[in-house]
């Protein structure tokens, strides 16, 4: 497709980055099943492993299939590149990689799944990292967290589990103003519902196994890069802006232009750390794309249709969803996720803890899963599952309390839905 700008967003999660096979002439994208291709001659496979030529060289590094899905995820969500790797907090450590050294720091929202709040304020300490955790609504506590050491700034556009919409404008003046890029979690958005690039951002990140996959079949993240970071202003990206021994004092920045974090991410992220994506996962998830905004369509009406039921309830205390009227965040939505607010919320249960339990077990249609953005609904209590290494101020903070269930809307039929939560919500509250 030489002139995908032109095309509408259903036309290209069907055919961006898609061709059909030179060698047979199928239509869908083949699944590449190998370890390893063959180089033409030595000078060819001198040249790839130089990054003088761009090809196939090994798929820990690079595969047809997992190509073709990272240029559709660019694609969409308007970026020069995309790497594809093995998860969502694959994604997240690939993202921080080239721009953190010993001693530095983030800037995270307190708005963040559970397992990303444990990554980044656990397992990055072993790396020399650390994360100031900062509620992003407050903008000047966000302005005031940043210091020399800080690196990035990163927070998720439609948080989960509370479906809080972040200011992403609003925080990407900060970020640029401080001459940092800025790394949106995109994931419960989708780039159907926002765009963070086209807000400031200077990274997406995806848990693909996600809404963009949209049937639970694999797991798989990516990190999209909008190109339009300048790694050369200061010294603070040396893994983009210096010489890189590795490949003979080759400057990423320099050579690369906009592609230069993209290339990185690949030439060295997925080397060294080898958080590689299999050929069959990027099938399943290339597939789904291809109704995505359909999906999406439905995830929100029917979330619009249940979240508006149960705010009536008399065994809810509150729901959080952005996409009601009395929402805080309801202001938002039509300028960050101008198709609809997504299909995550919370409810919180006048019960409390014990009425959370007894309503997740009590529910028929809906999975208790530790997942969102299937095709199913999806119901969890995050304080005591995915949430449950975090300190309560934590939780609450992150909008996972005690008293609070986090629920993901498929597309089933939105009457259906609301039978099942209305018996469960009896059975809870007797």
């Amino acid at each position: 497709m030489t002139d995908a700008p032109s095309y509408g967003f259903d036309t290209l999660q069907i055919h961006a980055g898609s061709r059909p096979d030179p060698a047979t002439g199928a239509r869908q994208t083949p699944i590449y099943q190998t370890t390893a291709y063959v180089f033409r001659d030595a000078d060819h496979a001198a040249a790839l492993f130089n990054l003088q030529e761009v090809g196939y060289i090994y798929s820990r590094l690079t595969n047809p299939t997992v190509a073709v899905l990272q240029e559709r995820i660019a694609t969409l969500e308007g970026g020069v590149g995309a790497v594809c790797c093995s998860s969502g907090h694959a994604a997240q450590i690939m993202a921080l990689f080239p721009l953190m050294a010993p001693g530095r720091n983030i800037v995270a929202s307190t708005r963040l799944y559970g397992g990303t709040v444990t990554q980044f304020s656990q397992t990055i300490k072993r790396f020399g990292w650390s994360a100031t955790f900062v509620d992003f609504d407050d903008l000047d506590a966000v302005k005031a967290a940043i210091n020399d050491d800080t690196r990035a700034i990163f927070c998720e556009s439609i948080a989960n589990p509370g479906g809080y919409i972040t200011d992403l404008d609003a925080i990407s003046a900060i970020s640029d103003a401080a001459g940092l890029p800025l790394i949106v979690d995109n994931t419960s958005a989708t780039p159907y519902l926002c765009r963070p690039i086209e807000h400031g951002a200077t990274l997406v990140v995806h848990s693909t196994t996600k809404y963009l996959t949209g049937n639970g079949t694999v797991t798989g993240g990516a990190i999209v890069d909008s190109g339009r970071f300048d790694w050369s202003a200061s010294d603070k990206f040396p893994s983009l802006s210096a010489p890189e021994p590795a490949y003979h004092g080759l400057k990423f920045h320099e050579t690369f232009g906009p592609l230069a974090f993209t290339f990185h991410g690949i030439a060295i992220g997925l080397r060294d750390l080898g958080m590689t994506m299999n050929p069959q996962a990027a099938h399943y998830t290339l597939m789904g794309i291809e109704t995505l905004s359909l999906r999406m369509q439905r995830h929100v009406e029917n979330a619009v249709t249940v979240a508006s039921w149960l705010e009536t309830h008399s065994a809810v205390d509150y729901v959080t969803y952005a996409g009601l009227p009395s929402s805080p965040y309801n202001h938002r939505v039509a300028s960050i996720c101008p198709k609809g607010a997504g299909g995550l919320f919370t409810v919180a249960l006048k019960g409390g803890y014990n009425a959370c339990v007894k309503f997740v077990d009590s529910l028929e249609l809906f999975s208790h899963v530790a997942n969102l953005g299937d095709t199913r609904s999806l119901v969890i209590h995050s304080a005591s599952t995915t949430h449950r290494q975090l300190s309560e101020a934590q939780q609450v903070a992150a909008g996972a309390g005690p008293n609070v269930v986090r629920i993901s809307i498929g597309i089933e039929d939105a009457n259906d839905l609301i039978a099942d939560l209305d018996q469960a919500l009896n059975k809870a509250s007797a």
